[in-house]
């Protein structure tokens, strides 16, 4: 089964309706979005067609087949126009056989394990950065910014199709890529 993993849309109606674009062709069961959804948050530019109202209309028509969990700019508020669930701090997600602990990143991070088991699999944003990779037993994913990315790094998505995990840019070039066995 293939899954969408989407981080830091941060408002941005353009990258909004990319990633919606991608995901629609991709042939993705789920979008899974790891968190700040609406706001571009305090430290952050504003992105690129900054619109939350049209983010708001353009996700609620995937809310079937959207999960999302809390971003640290994520609000009450914005559960308030969202017709999907975001107001989760992590979600265990049992995707093509393996256990996948999704949390925005802020709490929960590389240096800062959820209860982890051999073979599970930590997925976050928050950091802007793409991150596929081993890590001992266990391994970690950050599909990187849909809006805003940091490090030189473009902005991008994450695809898992079976047991790999692959980051995209935009252009459909291979970021970072990794296979998630046991």
């Amino acid at each position: 089964m293939k899954y969408m993993f989407a981080s830091d849309i941060h408002g941005s109606a353009y990258y909004c309706r990319k990633t919606l674009e991608v995901f629609q062709n991709s042939g993705a069961k789920r979008l899974i979005l790891l968190g700040d959804i609406l706001y571009h948050g305090p430290r952050n530019d504003l992105p690129r067609e900054y619109d939350p109202k049209q983010v708001t209309a353009m996700l609620n028509e995937y809310r079937d087949r959207i999960y999302a969990v809390r971003g640290n700019c994520d609000a009450e508020i914005d559960q308030m126009v969202l017709e999907f669930p975001i107001m989760a701090d992590y979600a265990l997600l049992e995707l093509n056989g393996k256990t996948f602990y999704a949390t925005h990143g802020h709490v929960y991070h590389e240096e800062a394990l959820p209860p982890m088991q051999p073979g599970d699999v930590l997925v976050h944003g928050h950091t802007h950065l793409p991150v596929a990779e081993a890590m001992g037993d266990y391994f970690v994913l950050n599909p990187g910014s849909v809006s805003l990315p940091k490090g030189g790094n473009p902005n991008s998505y994450g695809m898992l199709d079976g047991e790999t995990f692959v980051i995209c840019d935009f252009d459909g070039n291979t970021v970072k890529e990794v296979r998630i066995e046991k």
